[in-house]
């Protein structure tokens, strides 16, 4: 009978921990024309909807609705022309359902603190002392680095990861990071995966005896501790001061960097793409560009990794490419073929192209700093959206796909590595001759 009634509070407690989400929904929009992408996108914006992924020509989009704003946006669509197909009816049945699922999935778990497990979404707190206890058993290879704090005072820990401790100049610089958007929690195996292969199970010991590895799982702690705790689907930061009474907070860290700054983005605090105060306003940022600062001089790959679309793109968001266009989207279609050639025959290829032809205009972004600061590839990574017949939407994880997640992204990681480095030492040789 205790059990039971443990179990009921748990049930009861998952239940209370979405209603905010109760009623809202899912829809899937097709756009025929260019025309119909920025229509949908600026409405999108007015309406200040959580675009899941913007609509293109041949790939529909997806967009979370509220459940007092569907009548609205179904009109608009309607009198647009545009089609639309209601995907989730209520998306707090597919939340409660990531609970349970990643709930047995826990229960089930080997981890310890040195060695976790890919068969669940690990949390902050496990995130940063596995950190530390690596650094503390790999001493010779590792080093765990607090970049600063966040807003709310959470470490930001990265992982240097050298078998010269940074000290060999020749050697070229891979900087790699996960969650700047909390809720893809998808893409926190991919830099847990290549931590893992970089440290413990070292099988190409080439990768880590020619490169130094900077990798930072958690770029946006405090985001993401809060998806944690009841909003699943927060995007931001969680800074406050921008409005009166702080209705809405939260800065999108992706558009708070000094590239193209304010442009394609929105003053608005309310919007997910709000950008904040001024370029660099938010000390998640900051410590970011501090990294790519200190070396920027050997950082040859950045990767800032995101979810969802299969999609690997590169700048600039403005739709300005950068002078070596054709050598960085040859490296990403590299990337992608890896990729392909490992993943889920039931997961779409991968796409490779530049963030304004391939999706949509965007500004302020991490990748799009780092190939202006430092890194002659960088590139964003949108991992796939897991779909099987459990019903799991967009950003919501099925414990089933997060080694996978993490196995098919390595591969990649490790294509890009090897060619940006090798171009690297290149263009070194070139410039010393």
């Amino acid at each position: 009978m205790k059990y039971l009634s443990v179990l009921c509070l748990f049930v009861a407690g998952v239940l209370a921990k979405h209603e905010i989400y109760d009623g809202h929904a899912v829809y899937q929009v097709d756009v025929t024309s260019m025309d119909q992408v920025k229509l949908v996108h600026d409405f999108e914006n007015d309406l200040m909807l959580d675009v899941w992924s913007d609509a293109v020509p041949g790939r529909p989009g997806k967009v979370l609705v509220p459940k007092f704003k569907r009548a609205i946006f179904e009109n608009f669509l309607k009198q647009s022309g545009v089609q639309y197909k209601l995907e989730v009816e209520n998306i707090k049945e597919q939340l409660e359902l990531e609970d349970q699922l990643l709930a047995a999935a826990a229960a089930k778990s080997n981890s310890t603190r040195s060695r976790l497990s890919f068969d669940k979404i690990h949390n902050y707190e496990e995130v940063d002392a596995y950190l530390q206890e690596l650094a503390k058993e790999f001493p010779n290879v590792v080093t765990v680095v607090e970049g600063g704090k966040s807003f709310e005072g959470r470490s930001i820990k990265y992982l240097r990861i050298s078998t010269t401790n940074f000290q060999d100049a020749s050697k070229p610089v891979v900087m790699m990071q996960s969650l700047l958007h909390s809720r893809e929690w998808v893409t926190l195996p991919a830099t847990l995966y290549a931590i893992h292969k970089l440290v413990i199970d070292v099988t190409e010991s080439d990768l880590i005896n020619n490169i130094d590895w900077i990798i930072l799982p958690v770029a946006n702690p405090d985001g993401y501790v809060h998806t944690f705790d009841g909003d699943r689907f927060w995007r931001k930061n969680r800074a406050t001061g921008y409005m009166i009474f702080n209705y809405c907070i939260g800065v999108d860290l992706n558009r708070n960097f000094d590239v193209s700054w304010g442009t394609e983005s929105s003053y608005n605090v309310c919007s997910e793409i709000f950008h904040g105060r001024r370029a660099f306003s938010e000390p998640e940022s900051s410590v970011i560009r501090d990294i790519i600062a200190e070396h920027r001089n050997r950082m040859a790959l950045f990767l800032d990794i995101h979810s969802y679309g299969s999609i690997i793109l590169y700048g600039y968001g403005s739709g300005v490419l950068p002078s070596n266009a054709l050598q960085v989207h040859l490296l990403g279609v590299q990337m992608a073929q890896a990729i392909d050639r490992v993943k889920w025959s039931t997961n779409k290829d991968y796409i490779v192209g530049n963030t304004f032809h391939a999706m949509y205009a965007a500004s302020g972004s991490a990748s799009d700093y780092a190939m202006q600061a430092a890194a002659p590839f960088s590139y964003t990574y949108e991992l796939p959206a897991y779909r099987n017949d459990d019903g799991l939407e967009g950003f919501l994880v099925d414990p089933d796909f997060i080694e996978q997640a993490g196995f098919e992204t390595w591969e990649g990681i490790k294509a890009g590595a090897r060619a940006a480095a090798a171009a690297a030492k290149e263009l070194k040789k070139v410039n010393t001759a």
